[in-house]
């Protein structure tokens, strides 16, 4: 299923001949979706065009959909957003194959109606071109590890704290020099 819905199109009285093209374009109200366990918000939704191909044997469809997403930066947890621009590229056949085994991602078929569903498709664009790790700025610093504190927002102080103690610790490989006589 679809994590943008469905986008039914009605090719019955297109695409008749090898070789004809259709164009559509459109947009799908989505309020969010989910990668893993990110959840991402579409505030203006997600617009797409595409081009509808008849190939002899099926229809290829191609095209883009655009879309910008918001949710929360993966090291300090403010709001982030981007912008995705995924590449949609599908095969429909017209009657089951010969061979299934020969599409090694599988296929999928136009109904005797000739009507597309393009959610997956555009789910599928929407999701590859969704960055593995979500950033409110590319130099973002994150959290402090000890205190929780925001480090774009200022150096908290834990980290030099941390250094002067194990500096001090007897945990520190040079701990036994501190006590050397060099005379």
């Amino acid at each position: 299923m679809s994590c943008l819905g469905s986008v039914m199109v009605d090719l019955s009285d297109k695409l008749e001949n090898p070789g004809e093209s259709y164009s559509f374009a459109g947009h799908i109200d989505a309020a969010s979706y989910s990668v893993g366990d990110k959840d991402l918000a579409l505030p203006h939704g997600a617009s797409f065009d595409v081009v509808f191909t008849n190939a002899g044997d099926g229809i290829l469809v191609t095209g883009m959909v655009r879309a910008e997403v918001t949710g929360a930066c993966d090291r300090c947890l403010e709001p982030a957003s981007f912008e995705v621009a995924g590449e949609i590229e599908e095969y429909y056949l017209f009657e089951e194959p010969e061979d299934p085994d020969s599409y090694e991602d599988g296929f999928e078929l136009i109904g005797s109606d000739r009507v597309v569903d393009l959610g997956d498709a555009i789910s599928d664009a929407v999701v590859m071109d969704t960055p593995f790790v979500v950033l409110c700025r590319e130099d973002c610093r994150g959290l402090c590890p000890t205190c929780g504190a925001n480090l774009n927002e200022g150096d908290c102080g834990c980290a030099d704290a941390a250094q002067e103690a194990w500096v001090a610790s007897d945990e520190n490989p040079f701990a036994a020099l501190k006590n050397l006589k060099l005379d």
